[in-house]
């Protein structure tokens, strides 16, 4: 574990128990002794909190701020309002992606960027390349704020609930992808997001790094009573799995293009002019060539990334890029790219593993 960066919760995790590993240069925890299967049947049916304070925060501000990030992303921003959050992609001017993100919309000249640990540095390099090559955006201001901010996600049916308790901001008033920033757990300014990554509903908080260990002792102080329990990235994988959920280097990278991804409905090719948009348009008239699918085992079998997938005669069609066996159902399932068309919902593939052509089926 040397020269890892740590989260301000690092400590905890170990002492917990928790089996830690390298995530994103980060010392993180995979899972704790209750194990992945059982975590992720607390987030579905309870509560769970997510260390994720290995996560990059940007600050965008400044008169041009809507415009540059207009250019860089997909989505279209300006039809949010403010205290509204957006999910959106950066087009790498390659016809790829150079990383999946939410901008939170504090006002027309101030926004914050919630970007993948992975990418922390290149998405650095990138937005600051794009403002520096433009004279029109030569005034926009940005911050790499991504070491001064702890997260945490609290996630699962009774996460309103729990959270409630430690804060005075009506919860059930803030609408899904919304924000507030408020008092919480005796913290100022505390950013309380109604957003997360595993389809079970919940809250992410954002807060000054140096108020971890007072925000995550109030959380289990009051937690008990629902069950409350850590998680680590393995039930965080398989959560976003089973919700299909993109995870950047798997499903989507600098190679895959919004369009090949799913992702067009990020994409906004006639509200705005964007990076790439040019490009995206004729790919949209001409049709992509392959697409990411979602498929389940119909036999007792685990797709893992980077498996082959064929057609019935054994001719390769595509290739998986992310698997698992549900913990709920106990099927195996998958997402993959495989050729336009043969990606067809309710259509037959096979995923070779280990050297066996196994049944799935596209969902």
């Amino acid at each position: 574990m040397v020269n890892l960066k740590t989260t301000p919760f690092t400590d905890i995790h170990i002492a917990l128990g928790a089996k830690m590993a390298e995530f994103a240069g980060f010392n993180m925890p995979i899972q704790y002794p209750t194990g992945i299967n059982r975590e992720h049947q607390i987030v579905r049916e309870g509560v769970g909190v997510f260390d994720v304070s290995h996560m990059g925060e940007f600050w965008v501000k400044g008169e041009r701020a809507l415009d540059f990030l207009q250019y860089i992303t997909t989505n279209d921003l300006s039809v949010i309002p403010a205290g509204k959050a957006q999910y959106t992609c950066m087009p790498n001017g390659k016809g790829g992606i150079v990383d999946d993100l939410i901008i939170y919309k504090y006002s027309t000249t101030k926004y914050l960027l919630v970007v993948n640990a992975g990418n922390i540095d290149k998405d650095w390099e990138w937005v600051n390349k794009i403002r520096d090559s433009r004279a029109d955006f030569s005034e926009v201001i940005l911050d790499n704020a991504s070491s001064k901010y702890g997260q945490l996600a609290v996630q699962g049916p009774k996460a309103t609930e729990l959270l409630q308790l430690l804060t005075d901001a009506d919860l059930k008033s803030i609408p899904y992808y919304a924000f507030r920033e408020w008092s919480f757990a005796g913290v100022q300014g505390v950013i309380l997001s109604n957003t997360g990554y595993t389809g079970a509903g919940g809250f992410e908080l954002y807060f000054p790094a140096e108020a971890g260990r007072q925000i995550w002792d109030a959380l289990f102080q009051v937690g008990e009573p629902f069950g409350l329990a850590p998680i680590g990235l393995g039930a965080r994988d398989s959560l976003r799995l089973e919700k299909w959920y993109c995870l950047y280097g798997h499903d989507i990278d600098d190679t895959t293009s919004p369009l090949e991804s799913g992702l067009g409905w990020i994409t906004k090719l006639d509200a705005k002019d964007f990076i790439d948009c040019d490009f995206l348009r004729r790919q949209k008239a001409e049709g992509v060539q392959r697409k990411l699918v979602h498929f389940q085992m119909l036999e007792r079998a685990i797709p893992r990334n980077g498996y082959t997938i064929c057609d019935a005669d054994g001719n390769t069609i595509g290739h998986v890029t992310s698997g698992i066996m549900l913990p709920t159902t106990k099927v195996g399932i998958g997402m993959g790219y495989v050729c336009t068309p043969q990606a067809v919902k309710d259509n037959t593939i096979y995923v070779n593993i280990r050297e066996k052509l196994q049944p799935a089926q596209i969902v």
